[in-house]
């Protein structure tokens, strides 16, 4: 490329830069301004006006005022939140204005050009010197060449006929090298920021976006986007600027508070915090499925990823932890729940003081005492409805026991004034005193009883889970799966002797807690608008069926590498199917991702050479040398040969990953 015309470049951002610099400086002294203001109104909210409530007319009138002057405050402090939003976004552009330009044409209106960047910028004159990648036509750079490209708009599909694509690469205001180039990105950028040291946190890839992460991230139509990649297709990186796509897309609807990811393990989510704060995004929330589950099991010892990498299963352990793993078996625990309806749901004694308070046979009778026409959410809340009032009519009765009586006599006088700061200040007789506080220490005390019926503790979830085990043999066919009645009954006592010292293994959480949300009526997460999970190959159907159910209203992204099954091995294969059949088949989308950017071309094609079967995976032309293989005799021998390795890694400065 003429050297003129990287001149012209430069003089170009040098303005820009400029502009920038301009904008930080305005927008710095817009938010001290606004700040002064905000402070000024509300240190004097009330002297501006004078409150008067005489009468009705004058009431209105003060209200009035009221409202207006937190109007004016409230659009001082909304003034200052957009302009410091402005200035981050200033500042991030600062550091690296933009990475691309495009040049194209729109039917007959005359040729623009574009610089596509981290995010918008305009100049004071509301003219747009920098666009978001996220903008729909920014979307032209990472799908077309050049010539014809359609892009879609909020209008509908748009055709401009592209002549220009230019790729930068800026630091300090300076840019470093340029590239022209007729294919979406350019393989000279995509080395070059390969070819960057590697660091602890992910980096954001916006620069280097593919055409197939392109359809990923922009993709709004699926309620199930599927996406099936090879080790290092950049499936993570491409799934986390979706999430700032729809940040964008839907901003004032969404928010990140209802997009959740779910990461393989927390060391995962640290890595990929950083990647949306880059962006201009607050992250979203996170979880691994074991933090999941287990913020909702407090007093539970459920099994860990640890454990389950050390538990050694026999045959017959592995086809019932499948069958536990499956729709089926979902489908069976539904089932179960439906005819609990009818009969065979467990209770427990709710007890006050050490005595039992409502029996477990009362409240039973209570539960079944309704019609058929009641299900299992409104049975509950009707039988806890009925309890509560059943409380509320003994109040006066136990407001005449031994122990209230004693704690009536022994009420100190700091007890006395606490209680009575809500009551009257003075009595007529003693009874009215006595009858005062003795109220009171019932209602407290009865608390404690409210609380455990409106959080369920009624309800003995534990038994009921060991009685659906042992019904299972009359409601799924295991025979099927290989499994005689003796072998899962066997296992099933397995689980009672781990069950009562509060272990519980990752196989039973989710039917487990799967099982107290039918019972209890429980809708899930309602807010919640999108889900994502990684590493989708270690998931069973159940997982996600459950996750499903538990987010009835969000849109699912799931991403993995079926290769890479750790726990599922022998299932990941059907797995698609399987969690396909939970959503809409018109509304699911699946994406492969072949092209593997995380190696060298040597070290790919090695690898793939040692897969005995699974997806084609296309080396990306990134050159380095062969590796080596090193045999010796004994360990001594390979320590040795691993310690040559390591001091000629050390003299060429570069970094060596043992993996064992």
């Amino acid at each position: 490329m003429a050297e003129n015309e990287q001149a012209k470049e430069q003089t170009h951002l040098t303005g820009i830069m400029k502009e920038l610099s301009g904008a930080e400086s305005r927008l710095s002294k817009e938010m001290a301004k606004t700040k002064s203001e905000e402070k000024n109104i509300s240190d004097n909210f009330f002297n501006d006006f004078s409150l008067n409530f005489t009468d009705y007319a004058e009431t209105i009138e003060t209200a009035a005022s009221i409202q207006q002057q937190q109007r004016v405050l409230d659009e001082r402090t909304n003034a200052w939140k957009q302009s410091a939003q402005q200035l981050a976004t200033v500042k991030r552009l600062m550091g690296n204005p933009y990475f691309a330009r495009i040049d194209f044409q729109e039917g007959r209106e005359k040729p623009e050009t574009i610089y596509i960047g981290l995010g918008s910028f305009t100049n004071e004159a509301g003219k747009f010197l920098i666009y978001d990648w996220r903008a729909p036509i920014s979307s032209i750079y990472y799908d077309g060449g050049l010539g014809k490209v359609t892009y879609q708009t909020p209008d509908g599909p748009q055709q401009v006929t592209v002549s220009l694509k230019r790729q930068f690469v800026i630091k300090n205001g300076k840019i470093q090298t340029m590239f022209d180039t007729t294919e979406t990105i350019g393989d000279q950028m995509l080395l070059e920021v390969l070819g960057e040291k590697s660091d602890t946190q992910m980096k954001t890839i916006v620069t280097t976006i593919q055409r197939e992460q392109n359809q990923i991230i922009r993709d709004t139509k699926a309620d199930l986007l599927f996406v099936q990649g090879a080790a290092g297709s950049g499936k993570t990186s491409a799934v986390l600027q979706r999430v700032a796509y729809l940040l964008c897309r839907y901003r004032g609807n969404l928010s990140s508070s209802q997009v959740i990811m779910f990461s393989p393990n927390q060391l995962f989510s640290d890595y990929i915090s950083n990647v949306l704060p880059e962006l201009g995004e607050q992250n979203m929330v996170q979880f691994t499925y074991y933090q999941y589950v287990t913020r909702r099991l407090p007093h539970i010892d459920v099994q860990n990823l640890f454990s389950q990498f050390e538990q050694q299963l026999t045959p017959v352990q592995k086809k019932i932890a499948r069958v536990k793993g499956s729709l089926d078996f979902f489908e069976t625990a539904k089932k179960y729940a439906t005819s609990l309806e009818k009969s065979g749901l467990r209770f427990r004694d709710i007890r006050f003081r050490g005595e039992v308070f409502f029996s477990r046979r009362r409240i039973h009778e209570i539960f079944y005492s309704y019609n058929e026409n009641y299900h299992m959410g409104n049975r509950l809340t009707a039988t806890k409805e009925r309890l509560i009032k059943m409380l509320n009519r003994k109040i006066e009765s136990e407001m005449k026991s031994q122990w209230v009586q004693e704690a009536v006599e022994n009420l100190s006088g700091e007890e006395i004034r606490s209680m009575q700061q809500d009551g009257p200040k003075e009595f007529k007789n003693s009874d009215d005193e006595y009858r005062f506080f003795a109220r009171q220490l019932v209602m407290r005390g009865f608390n404690e009883i409210q609380q455990d019926i409106v959080r369920n503790r009624f309800l003995n979830i534990r038994g009921q889970y060991v009685s659906f085990l042992r019904e299972v043999p009359a409601i799924y066919d295991l025979e099927a799966e290989g499994i005689s009645a003796d072998d899962w009954q066997a296992e099933v006592d397995h689980f009672i002797t781990l069950f009562k010292e509060r272990q519980l293994p990752m196989a039973d959480a989710t039917p487990y807690l799967h099982l107290y949300d039918l019972i209890t009526g429980r809708h899930g997460e309602r807010e919640m608008r999108y889900v994502f999970i990684d590493e989708i190959q270690d998931y069973t159907p159940y997982q996600l069926a459950y996750l499903k159910d538990s987010f009835p209203r969000a849109k699912f992204t799931l991403l993995g590498d079926l290769n890479q099954a750790i726990f599922t091995k022998d299932d990941s294969r059907t797995l698609i199917n399987e969690t396909s059949k939970l959503f809409d088949p018109e509304k699911t989308r699946v994406v492969q991702l072949t092209q593997s950017y995380r190696s060298t071309k040597q070290v790919t094609d090695f690898t793939k050479a040692i897969l005995t079967s699974g997806q084609k995976i296309v080396a990306f032309n990134r050159q380095g040398p062969l590796p080596k293989l090193v045999v010796r005799p004994d360990e001594a021998g390979l320590m040795a040969a691993l310690q040559d390795q390591l001091k000629i890694n050390n003299e060429a400065k570069q970094t060596t990953a043992v993996i064992a």
